[in-house]
């Protein structure tokens, strides 16, 4: 049984899917949680995004799971809004111990593009690259100054490791992005490490979440199937995994268990990316 007892974990991206199941996961382990989403709609995202009313289940949620939990209302594109939320953070528990960089947009076809390639590419890019780089940044310096070491999980996807891209702005920035955060866990596993501080890469494959159990995300699919050698299959015949799956690889990185597991890029994805 892995106990977080007295640890904090700070996560972007809280309000559902795989951010909340994080969330639980982490609560029942003992942790305290601060938990951050935008709870705002991005105009190029093609799907319904969170909402404040989303954020307060995942608190309520943790406090249900015997974890002591807020929720703080942050737009990861925004490196003043991140630093406000560790504040608040800090204020209500003293320190962070636990990173988990999830926050993200996927891809997916609007019902009628209404957006320039260009404009897309840029809230691509900021959410899911830019917004990993200022979750890192503004966490950092609590963990080295805390002295205790730390986790730091950046959640990726299995477009880190295969060209998963079709040619369409969203793919195209969804894939540079996540192959942009590896370079970044590289980077910063080796300049954390002095400090015992563990940065790690999770790379799930497709999850039933609402960021892909939505009509854009299906219509996506749709036009690619044919046009992907692997037919978006994997080895284990296994389809979409549930979030909870996901949580289990980020509780160990968590945990004492990986105390030395470093600069590593995890996938939980039966098999996907090999195929």
């Amino acid at each position: 049984m892995t106990d977080l007892t007295g640890k904090v974990a700070f996560i972007t991206g809280a309000a559902r899917g795989q951010g909340r199941s994080h969330a639980l996961a982490l609560a029942r382990a003992g942790a305290a949680v601060v938990a951050t989403d935008c709870c705002a709609q991005i105009p190029t995202v093609p799907y319904p995004m969170s909402t404040p009313d989303d954020l307060a289940e995942t608190v309520a949620g943790v406090e249900e799971a015997g974890g002591r939990g807020i929720g703080v209302v942050a737009d990861v594109r925004s490196r003043d809004q991140l630093d406000d939320a560790v504040r608040q953070g800090v204020d209500a528990f003293g320190r962070i111990d636990v990173v988990i960089a999830n926050a993200g947009v996927a891809q997916g076809f609007p019902e009628e593009e209404t957006h320039s390639p260009g404009q897309i590419w840029d809230d691509y890019l900021a959410v899911n690259l830019t917004g990993a780089w200022n979750t890192i940044q503004a966490t950092a310096p609590v963990l080295v100054e805390g002295g205790r070491g730390g986790s730091v999980i950046l959640i990726n996807s299995t477009s880190g490791l295969k060209g998963m891209s079709r040619g369409d702005a969203r793919s195209d920035a969804y894939t540079a992005a996540k192959h942009g955060q590896l370079g970044l866990m590289k980077a910063y596993a080796l300049e954390l490490g002095p400090h015992g501080i563990r940065v790690n890469c999770v790379h799930p494959t497709a999850v039933a979440t609402p960021m892909i159990e939505n009509p854009a995300m299906k219509a996506w699919v749709e036009h690619n199937l044919p046009r992907v050698p692997s037919r978006f299959g994997d080895a284990m015949h296994a389809g979409r995994l549930q979030p909870e799956e996901i949580s289990a690889a980020v509780l160990w990185l968590a945990s004492d268990a990986a105390k030395h597991v470093t600069g590593v890029s995890l996938p939980v994805d039966a098999g996907f990316a090999v195929v």
